[in-house]
């Protein structure tokens, strides 16, 4: 396959890397076919959407990716790697999680794994050991989690509030969070707390007052769990536009136990991604398939509760954009492991090795609205992560194996 070449567009350092000797790397690259799994060309049965190089090789300059190509092409630099022959994949994009918590939920995990069913209700006792928390068991809770999903190959990640549920505590968890990433999203309408259990109206006026006008500077995004037993989608609506009125673009938490308006929602507000997408009519794939919010799936979730899993290959097979991500929580999805996350999604969610990365990659990308992450590209991020394996397939093809060697995150090895 020809190299491709363009110029970085981040700060530079002045000196290059080459990293060579890569068996099989995955860019991303539209460039070099396609990159999306909504080409016509994948559509057809064309081939793959990853834009893979054999024998391949990367030179990063500074913090971003200055060429990729057939290492027998690769340019003179100032520093040299040799991958021994490993696969190397762009850094995961986890575009859902929620990190900003105190306590597990061992004793419900246990109950629900013999035999009760699992509901909204259980946030409330991660919610009343977040705000016992202290700061800062708070933020050494959420960097030990960072730094296990970036172990994985994690090199992006999104991370919410919603534990706190008060104008103080939700302010501090994005406060915490945003010291760590950019990608913060303000969650005040995860549940109706117990103290408003007799007026959900009062709450939330409050999630869009008041607290909204604490959360909203360290905040990018707004979400609502749009459920039964959470919001409805009059609620729903009037939160999340009550945040686009303050800057903050929505997301939501759409159809994840029940049928419901949470994806149509979506669409018409141009959130960048509804998550979950478990109960979709065909109204739902097809408003998907035709707007630009990206269906996010969190396999993880439905794993940890033996719920029906999300049909990947009805909205791929519609042309929707597909995101994997984790959705880490102490709840339902207590797993970091984007890997773990793409063998589930292979195994049981109908999707290709090829679509399931793709997905974990420049899909979570899309769903952040982001060019510059998710993609071994001139231009982009020098994020990427090596496997002990030829080619990325092993991810599914050996599920549990830890196959993530090696990390770099902006152009640094970590």
């Amino acid at each position: 396959m020809s190299s491709t070449t363009g110029a970085t567009s981040g700060s530079n350092t002045g000196s290059t890397t080459l990293i060579t000797n890569i068996a099989s790397l995955v860019t991303n690259d539209s460039s070099l076919g396609w990159g999306s799994p909504r080409s016509s060309k994948f559509e057809n049965g064309g081939g793959s959407p990853l834009g893979l190089i054999q024998n391949a090789a990367v030179v990063i300059d500074g913090d971003r990716i200055a060429w990729t190509g057939d290492s027998r092409e690769a340019p003179a630099t100032d520093n040299r790697v040799d991958a021994g022959g490993r696969a190397v994949v762009p850094g995961f994009v986890d575009s859902h999680s929620h990190l900003v918590f105190a306590g597990d939920r061992t004793q419900e995990f246990n109950a629900r794994m013999s035999g009760r069913a699992y509901s909204a209700g259980g946030i409330r006792t991660t919610v009343a050991a977040t705000r016992a928390a202290s700061d800062s068991e708070l933020e050494r809770n959420l960097t030990r989690y960072l730094a296990e999903a970036l172990r994985q190959g994690t090199t992006t990640f999104e991370t919410k509030s919603g534990y706190g549920l008060t104008v103080e505590d939700e302010a501090r968890a994005l406060r915490i969070a945003a010291a760590h990433t950019d990608e913060v999203t303000y969650l005040g309408a995860h549940i109706v707390p117990p103290d408003y259990a007799d007026d959900p109206a009062a709450y939330v006026a409050l999630v869009t007052g008041e607290m909204l006008d604490a959360c909203a500077p360290y905040a990018r995004w707004i979400d609502v769990f749009c459920e039964k037993g959470a919001f409805d989608g009059d609620q729903a609506r009037a939160i999340l536009t009550a945040g686009k009125a303050k800057g903050l673009h929505p997301r939501i938490h759409a159809n994840q136990l029940s049928y419901g308006p949470g994806v149509q929602l979506a669409v018409e507000l141009d959130a960048a991604s509804a998550d979950h997408c478990t109960h979709l009519t065909d109204a739902d794939v097809d408003a998907l398939a035709s707007g630009d919010t990206v269906a996010t799936l969190l396999p993880g979730a439905e794993f940890s509760t033996r719920a029906a899993w999300p049909d990947a290959r009805r909205l791929l097979d519609a042309g929707a954009t597909v995101a994997l991500s984790t959705d880490c929580n102490p709840g339902s999805s207590f797993t970091s492991s984007v890997p773990f996350c793409i063998a589930l999604a292979v195994r049981d969610m109908g999707m290709t090795p090829d679509e399931a990365l793709w997905s974990a990659t420049a899909g979570g990308a899309a769903a952040l609205r982001r060019t510059d992450i998710g993609r071994v590209a001139p231009g982009a991020y020098a994020d990427l992560a090596f496997l002990d394996a030829p080619s990325h397939v092993h991810l599914a093809y050996r599920p549990g194996v830890p196959l993530v060697s090696e990390v770099w995150r902006r152009g640094a090895r970590v």
